[in-house]
């Protein structure tokens, strides 16, 4: 009981904490989530007090139900109206975001790294995800509309599918030496529409025996049972539990507006949904599970080298960036642009992608522990990018240029263009003349040899370094290769 006693203690304190951070965070922006993680990292990889392997087979079991809760309890709280508003662009910008940063990340890491073609889209499909689990308790302290906040917390949820079923269908791809396009699509539909129906239908036969079940004593948590079997068989079946978790929660939380009926029409005095208790007891179980999900994340990731961080921070800044074009094309004016700013940063990954970020180095993937190396450095730098970024966006001027970047349409752009247009050209009839003096007929050569020794000094930086000897190519062996291959 002793050795026991100290852990009691911390998990207490670490209860106290979380409220404490909760607090900080409404005043000063701070993400409380950002801290926690930082309790987990002091406590494992800094320390070495706990490693996820003295957790065992508990920490995986922990960290689903705590998705699965954080779904459900998310997805109650969703409105029809908003749903409805928010499902279309939600869609589109999972689409458009996630393929946009694999493609950029697999092309750098081409470019930067020895990885081969496959194992380079791997990683992209991997650090291309964004994590529910992180963006949903975020977005529920923001000041956004309803419909904003839904279409994040749908988008974080598809991207998330997204990841998990290209990566494991990129590595199969790798196993196999072949890639169908046909069978990943088809799995990608089955993971969304039949893991839909599955919440959906499980809500409405859930609903029918919710009066019985609030007839017994001590049988609140029950819906949340449910919900677990749910996630259970859909996971079984081959299917996304994530979303027929989120659908049974959006469809048990208004299932008293949709005019939709099982077995008979309900009496006046039958409740058919949640009550406010029943909610409030889950918004403090999803509290209390998420305090130890962020702690456990931050203990589940790795210290990484010198050459990994940069690595890390060039791919987490590119994924940032292209962010704020695929916010642009598919949100549009759907929403305001304050919070289209905030959709624009809100990209961090989480613990799926660090999972995710074992299974290339398991089934014997080259590279594959680059890949889990590179992950664990996005997965950290992207958490405290988007910590940053809210603090900036709501601190300082950041928000006005988001803001005046994603009010812009065709209207103010073409006024801005007429304007140009009526300013007066200068005189360069004497530039003109000097620059019809120069002599540009080796300007061609001079900037390729300037290009080439860019990409050799960047090449450079990252081969030489600060990266680790195992990952070091010399051009001669470059070379080597290149006259075997012939």
């Amino acid at each position: 009981m002793q050795d026991i006693a100290p852990v009691i203690v911390f998990v207490g304190v670490l209860v106290f904490l979380a409220h404490i951070f909760t607090a900080v965070f409404s005043r000063t922006r701070v993400p409380d989530v950002l801290l926690l993680i930082i309790i987990g990292i002091c406590v494992g990889p800094v320390l070495g007090l706990v490693s996820p392997a003295d957790f065992g087979a508990v920490g995986s079991v922990l960290t689903t139900i705590t998705l699965i809760i954080i779904l459900f309890e998310s997805g109650t709280a969703l409105e029809l109206m908003s749903l409805r508003s928010a499902v279309g662009g939600a869609m589109s910008l999972a689409a458009v975001s996630f393929f946009l940063s694999m493609g950029a990340v697999a092309g750098l890491a081409l470019w930067l790294t020895d990885l081969e073609f496959i194992p380079a889209f791997i990683l992209g499909a991997i650090v291309g995800s964004i994590s529910e689990a992180i963006v949903i308790p975020m977005v529920k302290q923001l000041r956004m509309r309803k419909d904003s906040q839904t279409m994040l917390s749908l988008e974080s949820s598809v991207n998330d599918v997204l990841s998990i079923v290209i990566t494991i269908a990129l590595v199969e791809a790798y196993l196999l030496g072949e890639f169908h396009l046909a069978a990943v699509t088809g799995k990608l539909i089955a993971a969304f529409l039949v893991a839909a129906v599955f919440g959906v239908a499980g809500a409405f036969i859930w609903s029918r025996l919710l009066n019985r079940i609030h007839a017994i004593k001590n049988a609140m948590f029950t819906t949340a049972a449910f919900a677990f079997i749910i996630f259970g068989v859909a996971e079984i079946l081959g299917f996304s539990g994530a979303i027929a978790a989120l659908a049974f929660g959006i469809t048990i939380g208004n299932v008293e507006s949709i005019r939709f009926y099982i077995f008979r029409r309900p009496q006046a005095s039958e409740t058919e949904g949640l009550n406010e208790s029943e909610k409030a007891f889950f918004s403090e179980v999803a509290f209390l599970l998420k305090t130890f999900f962020f702690v456990y994340l931050g203990i589940s990731l790795e210290l990484i080298s010198g050459w990994f961080i940069q690595l890390a921070l060039i791919l987490t800044a590119v994924i940032f960036l292209l962010r704020i074009p695929a916010v642009k094309v598919t949100v549009r004016n759907s929403i305001p642009a304050r919070d289209a700013s905030i959709v624009a940063i809100m990209v961090p990954k989480g613990l799926a992608a660090a999972v995710l970020a074992i299974i290339p180095l398991q089934a014997g993937v080259v590279g594959g522990e680059l890949i889990k190396s590179v992950t664990y450095g996005v997965v950290l730098s992207s958490i405290v990018f988007t910590a940053i970024m809210l603090l900036l966006l709501e601190k300082t001027g950041l928000s006005a240029l988001y803001i005046w970047f994603y009010s812009l349409d065709r209207q103010k752009i073409s006024g801005y263009c007429q304007r140009l247009a009526s300013i007066e050209a200068p005189d360069l009839s004497g530039l003109q003349e000097r620059v019809s003096s120069v002599d540009i007929s080796k300007l061609p050569q001079r900037v390729k040899t300037a290009s080439s020794g860019i990409k050799t000094h960047v090449k450079t930086l990252f081969y030489d370094f600060g990266r680790p000897s195992e990952y070091r190519s010399s051009s001669k062996g470059k070379k080597d290769k290149r006259k075997n291959g012939e």
